[in-house]
């Protein structure tokens, strides 16, 4: 079937907002997970109506842009990732009213707004999926998922070995689920998040039209879950995934379950819905895939941007940086698209906490243990993590920050067991605690029985050592992580030129220096030295403190006050 999209060739303006069609290009995004943010009505659920009450504190850190993680209907067996109805506002968070209230309010002050599309599967609660179990082998409502007869005499063992992220197997009998059939379904995660067959037009077509729902409304941009995980190999009689592959024989884009080439054909099909409005709608994708694939993705045709995680995942190293930002700097002036530069999200240990942590420790243990099993040293990961976010601001690209990153948040340990929300833990035999210790709701205030969060609790449980790090009390204080992030996301708007930079010797290898066209000029110190900044230029800000005037003796260097100390990042003009 010829590809054609039901779209509607009007120009639909952006209110309230300027029509810059590359103001997306160096923006700073701020990742908020809507149900850890703020609770606006005491149940314990952070809600949309609490992001529009904050939407002062959004504006006090000068950002560009917004990022809700899902908010649609869900019973949650994913954090939202399992979503029911992907045209609505889950009850318990509020409606699509309160939905266009926030979007509007969030426009008028300069905000724009991003929303969190799930493609890959839905929640087994969808509409589609209940015709699907309730249907017949080979009808209609079951090709809009991946159905398909058991092996064995009986069919009692799965079609596949195809692994899930959350199960040992990515298949599950639709028994399970209310099914009178022998048919076994797939989901690449939790049994209760099916995927889609996306080989169905009517699939591509429904999720068009999610689209253009969003984009109506005022939605800026939209980031893509799983973008690599679309398309299959649907192909009869389904192939195993080799369990050892061929990776110096295997041709890229023919991966049975990921990465396959076909996923394009479908962005390049959104791109042409995105490019209907004025300026036109954004994307960015969640792509696991090898860093020369990623541009696949990134293409002006395609999404327009991609997620780099190499950052998210490298240590806090002068060598390693240095390396991931040459090579994902050239791909993305390849093909014409922005970098973009993360450290943490709903899905990562809050860098706080892992470059406190020396490089072999193992954290998924590590994390089990509640901090157990190493020692940890919370100043230096603190430093270092503010050191680093000072260092991708300055980069050129987009910069995504996530919630609660710019308070300088640890991760929260020891969540006891029957509180554990991830299904990461509850499905994998309990062998990973999961990513509940990123996601516990924020702490506005020293006091209340949730910081602030809300008037009911919390749907995780906060720490006591929440009251020492809230919004409260780091926005009177001038050297908090929060004072830092503010003052340098307000310099950032002022200092951002061209997407160009060039690197200087520094004649340390473990501090790296660069500068951008207009006269920025960014050094961050990795190592456990001093680094003489004398003639460097005007110093603008930096991520800590420096070296107080005077001579004076540090690890028996003597210095002369004009120092970078450890595990900090200053911005110059020159």
């Amino acid at each position: 079937m010829q590809k054609t999209a039901n779209i509607n060739s009007r120009k639909l303006k952006t209110v309230g907002l300027s029509l810059d069609k590359d103001w997306w290009r160096q923006a700073v995004i701020y990742q908020i997970y809507p149900r850890s943010f703020k609770d606006s009505n005491g149940d314990g659920i952070g809600d949309i109506k609490g992001i529009t009450s904050k939407i002062d504190y959004l504006s006090s850190l000068n950002v560009d842009a917004v990022w809700l993680s899902p908010f649609y209907p869900s019973a949650l067996a994913d954090g939202g990732y399992d979503v029911d109805d992907y045209r609505d506002v889950d009850p318990k968070l509020g409606s699509l009213a309160d939905f266009d209230e926030m979007l509007s309010k969030l426009h008028d002050v300069g905000i724009r707004v991003f929303v969190d599309i799930v493609p890959n599967h839905s929640s087994n609660r969808h509409e589609w999926f209940k015709e699907a179990i309730a249907a017949e082998p080979g009808s209609a409502a079951r090709n809009r998922y991946i159905f398909r007869d058991g092996k064995g005499a009986n069919g009692e063992l799965p079609p596949t070995n195809w692994p899930s992220h959350f199960a040992p197997s990515a298949w599950s009998h639709e028994s399970t689920q209310g099914g009178k059939h022998n048919q076994w379904y797939c989901h690449l995660f939790a049994p209760e998040q099916p995927d889609f067959n996306w080989d169905n037009r009517e699939v591509e077509d429904d999720f068009l039209k999610t689209l253009k729902f969003w984009a109506d409304r005022g939605v800026d941009g939209f980031r893509i879950d799983v973008a690599h995980a679309l398309k299959k190999d649907l192909s009869e009689p389904l192939k195993d995934q080799a369990r050892y592959p061929d990776l110096v024989n295997r041709k890229p884009g023919d991966n049975i379950l990921f990465d396959r080439d076909e996923v394009h054909e479908i962005y390049k099909e959104w791109r042409q819905l995105f490019n209907q409005y004025d300026p036109p709608r954004v994307a960015v994708a969640e792509s696991y895939v090898p860093a020369d694939r990623l541009a696949l993705y990134a293409s002006p045709e395609e999404l327009g941007q991609a997620f780099n995680f190499e950052l998210l995942n490298a240590n806090f190293n002068a060598h390693e940086y240095k390396t991931v930002v040459d090579r994902a700097f050239k791909q993305a002036k390849s093909i014409g698209s922005s970098t973009t530069w993360c450290l943490n999200n709903h899905d990562q240990m809050r860098p706080a906490t892992k470059y406190g942590l020396l490089p072999t420790v193992d954290q998924i243990r590590w994390k089990n243990s509640a901090g157990k099993t190493s020692p940890i040293d919370a100043e230096l990961g603190l430093r270092s993590a503010i050191a680093a976010s000072m260092f991708i601001m300055a980069l050129p690209g987009c910069t995504y920050i996530y919630q609660g990153e710019e308070l300088g948040l640890q991760e929260v340990l020891g969540i006891p067991e029957d509180q554990i929300q991830d299904p990461q833990y509850l499905r994998n035999h309990k062998v990973d605690v999961g990513r509940d210790g990123c996601r516990v709701p924020l702490p506005w205030t020293s006091s209340g029985t949730s910081f602030g969060f809300g008037d009911g609790g919390s749907h995780l449980p906060q720490p006591a050592w929440f009251a020492q790090w809230s919004i409260e009390l780091e926005s009177n204080d001038p050297k908090s992580p929060l004072s830092i992030f503010r003052k340098a996301l307000a310099l950032r708007k002022s200092l951002v030129a061209a997407e160009e930079m060039t690197w200087h010797e520094t004649g340390d290898q473990h501090v790296l220096h660069f500068s951008r066209p207009n006269g920025w000029h960014c050094i961050t110190n990795f190592g456990r030295g001093h680094y003489d900044l004398t003639g460097k230029g005007e110093i603008l800000h930096a991520s800590g403190p420096l070296s107080e005037p005077g001579v004076y003796l540090i690890h028996g260097v003597e210095t002369t006050g004009n120092d970078l100390p450890p595990a900090t990042t200053v911005w110059l003009k020159a």
